[in-house]
């Protein structure tokens, strides 16, 4: 999986701002939108959104040095879509939905996935001062590949089956749990942990 663990800064439907870290590339660009009733998310609408947004995960891309056409655009967002799909397979969970079957993987969802990978991914570089960095300029189909790429190393290695949906029931984060004790819960303490918080001292305060 892609390292350089960072995360997303996300708004709460009540406008609390926090930081999601899911733990892998691939699962940070489900907060893009996706199938079905998530739709209503979708940030992909111009090639600009998508350069926007890859400069806001945790590739880092200057979004002035990536040139995304709308075929490429047009990928993202079927990647994104069959991405949704892959990991509701391992989650067992499902996103709402008015056809139960708007989350069922397809072989079209892998070809997808492994067609986008065969491309061509980002470069990295080494810097004078040791750091990593991405060579650019660059497509917004490498990018796509590496996004790809991260899938397959995600879905096929060690933490395959540590994928998975925050616990609060109305939360529907996917993240991958990298925590030795793999006992992750929520897609952040900082809301959702903190929601559980709140809920339980209720329930504790009405029993008393």
């Amino acid at each position: 999986m892609t390292d350089a663990a960072s995360g997303l800064t996300l708004t709460s439907p009540e406008g609390t701002r926090y930081l999601f870290d899911p733990g892998a590339l691939c699962l940070e660009f489900l907060t893009t939108g996706g199938p079905g009733a998530l739709a209503r998310y979708d940030v992909l609408h111009r090639p600009d959104d998508l350069t926007g947004w890859l400069a806001l995960s945790r590739l880092r891309l200057d979004p002035a040095r990536v040139e995304v056409d709308a075929d490429e655009l047009a990928d993202a967002r079927g990647l994104r879509d069959a991405l949704w799909r892959l990991v509701c397979v391992r989650t067992g969970a499902r996103p709402p939905a008015v056809d139960p079957t708007e989350f069922d993987a397809t072989p079209h969802d892998l070809a997808t996935l492994n067609r986008l990978a065969a491309g061509a991914p980002l470069a990295p570089q080494l810097t004078a001062d040791g750091a990593r960095r991405w060579a650019l300029p660059a497509r917004g189909g490498q990018a796509l590949a590496t996004i790809a790429r991260d899938a397959v190393d995600l879905f096929a290695g060690p933490h395959r089956d540590r994928v998975r949906e925050c616990a609060t029931h109305d939360c529907y984060l996917v993240f991958v749990d990298t925590s030795r004790p793999g006992r992750r819960r929520w897609c952040a303490m900082e809301r959702c942990g903190n929601r559980h918080k709140v809920r339980s001292l209720r329930a504790r305060r009405t029993a008393d």
